[in-house]
């Protein structure tokens, strides 16, 4: 409903335009009345008004002054004037002031609906414009966030593009800052809720009626059995816990909260503040989610990494101390554990190596050594050793698209890690792993071609929006340049500029049929160098402009 206010300094004219206004049918409510440009510019300051129907002829304030006044104050405001005909100049001075319209007295009612629908029409237009507008707004910063996530996912599992493009895409995601700074990261996850942790209500006397038998907010019911949520786990809480911490980051300013698909059951935090900051904001989030869900947080803050290339080990660091706060080790065992604690990053990419040429007698020498020195030392070293050992792991099945039993998954049951209280035991449970690893790996060597293209048209399809290149993407994946183009096109029927171009076609229609995204947008979101050259390359494609195609989508 639009609101209208009324404005002449007589009151029977006043009624006689409120009885010629079909307010329901036109979509009006009759909201106010003024007798003078005063009385109705004080009504105007107090309240909100749509359209204006005013008189030009009125004392204290003539006409004109009002429209002047109106048009500078309230420049939204649809102005209808009213005059007679003896007083045309004020018509033409209606017309200066951008009026919507003017009528001559006596105002016949079809002649003013006329008028107020022709107004309620631009009305319509504008806030239909102002929703779509918007709507492309709330939609581009979807895409920006999408994005800027994805990046960061990249940047931890140690896909970052070249230096340069790295530079620049974080510069895109305000992320530029970051690159040589010293960066920390945080890992999230519920804690599973023992019976000694759940809240009981105070016993209450007897004869204290139905409060007594109401269950708390903790599931637990106040006559002792139990309540109806005191067996939800953890993992029913996924949603709650992911939106409760990217809420806090978003209220921070200085964090970005993200997901890794391989920890289905955790959130994880980047930072370039102090490590103080980081525990604060660790402490407020547990308090938070403990009031809000009714679980314990479990926490891992990792070491810092400075540049992006680093930013793979602080956040593997993050989980391992995860894992260790789970795993039942004691705080003051975890803080400064004698003896060997960790693999180098060299150490890792040899073990990487031997599991990819499926050499498990080699893979399992290497863990060994480690492993011994790390259990002669301490226990709290030897548990780190094992849990980034099997991160080692994990990571390589998941790219491999291996699903792991129950009990092989070390981050789910951290304290199986304390059951692994020998050098033997802990070989025997990584080697199982490797094993699996080892023996998909060699199943996708018979048919590597059919895989490295399957995994590279994965790769396209989920990058298309960044700098692919042939050359990046052979190196990427261990081939030659002018092989890997022969090979691609062989396999794929298409050339790789080809494919490429198609993936991000598709998604280029699926934007133009489902958004009102400007086509340098979609340029900008599907990886096209600019909207001109995006638009050349849509009409040779399909006959047609991104503009026309737009147009013709039922």
């Amino acid at each position: 409903m639009y609101r209208v206010l009324i404005v002449d300094d007589e009151p029977e004219i006043r009624q006689g335009l409120r009885l010629k206004i079909d307010a329901d049918k036109l979509g009006l409510e009759l909201a106010g009345e003024a007798s003078n440009g005063v009385e109705a510019l004080e009504r105007l300051e107090d309240e909100a008004f749509d359209i204006v129907i005013t008189d030009m002829n009125m004392p204290v304030m003539d006409g004109v002054s009002f429209l002047e006044a109106c048009r500078e104050r309230h420049p939204d405001i649809r102005l209808v004037v009213i005059t007679g005909y003896e007083d045309f100049q004020y018509a033409r001075a209606a017309l200066r002031h951008q009026a919507s319209d003017y009528l001559l007295k006596p105002v016949a009612a079809d002649e003013l609906a006329d008028v107020l629908a022709k107004v309620t029409g631009e009305l319509d237009g504008e806030r239909q414009e102002t929703a779509r507008e918007e709507r492309t707004r709330w939609e581009l910063s979807q895409y920006y966030k999408e994005m800027k996530e994805h990046f960061i996912v990249r940047l931890i599992k140690g896909e970052a593009d070249r230096e340069n493009a790295a530079l620049e895409r974080a510069r895109r995601f305000g992320l530029d800052a970051w690159a040589e700074a010293e960066v920390r990261f945080l890992t999230v996850g519920l804690r599973e809720r023992s019976a000694a942790t759940v809240r009981r209500p105070a016993p209450q006397a007897a004869g204290e009626g139905e409060a007594a038998h109401r269950p708390d907010k903790w599931g637990e019911e106040g006559n002792g059995t139990a309540g109806r949520y005191s067996t939800r786990t953890p993992d029913q809480f996924r949603l709650a816990l992911e939106l409760i911490c990217r809420e806090r980051a978003l209220e921070s300013g200085a964090c970005e909260a993200f997901r890794d698909a391989s920890y289905p059951g955790l959130v994880h935090f980047a930072t370039a503040e102090s490590e103080a900051w980081l525990r604060d904001f660790a402490e407020t989030l547990a308090e938070q989610v403990a009031a809000l869900l009714g679980f314990e947080l479990a926490v891992g803050l990792g070491r810092s990494a400075t540049g992006f290339r680093s930013w793979k080990e602080g956040y593997l660091s993050s989980l391992l101390a995860w894992n260790l706060s789970e795993s039942g080790l004691a705080e003051e065992d975890r803080r400064s554990p004698a003896g060997r604690t960790a693999l180098t990053g060299e150490e890792l990419k040899v073990l990487e190596r031997y599991l990819s040429r499926g050499e498990l007698e080699a893979f399992e020498r290497a863990i060994r050594q480690p492993l011994d020195e790390a259990f002669k030392a301490s226990q709290t070293g030897f548990v780190k050793v094992i849990f980034q050992l099997y991160l080692a792991l994990e990571a390589q099945a998941f790219e491999s698209h291996i699903a792991l039993d129950h009990a092989e998954q070390l981050w789910l049951r951290p304290e199986l890690a304390l059951a692994l209280d020998s050098a033997d035991k802990a070989v025997e449970f990584l080697m199982r792993i490797a094993d699996k690893v080892a023996r998909q790996q060699r199943h996708e060597a018979e048919e590597s071609d059919h895989a490295l293209i399957d995994a590279v048209l994965r790769y396209i399809d989920e990058n298309y929006m960044t700098d692919l290149n042939l050359t990046d993407l052979a190196e990427r994946f261990n081939y030659n340049p002018s092989y890997f183009s022969e090979m691609f096109k062989s396999k794929v029927g298409k050339t790789f500029i080809q494919y490429v171009t198609d993936a991000r076609m598709t998604q280029a229609i699926r934007l133009l049929e489902g958004t009102q995204l400007s086509l340098w947008d979609i340029a900008e979101l599907t990886g096209f160098s600019n909207a001109s050259y995006f638009s050349s390359k849509f009409k040779r494609m399909h006959g047609v402009s991104p503009s026309d195609y737009r147009k013709g989508v039922k």
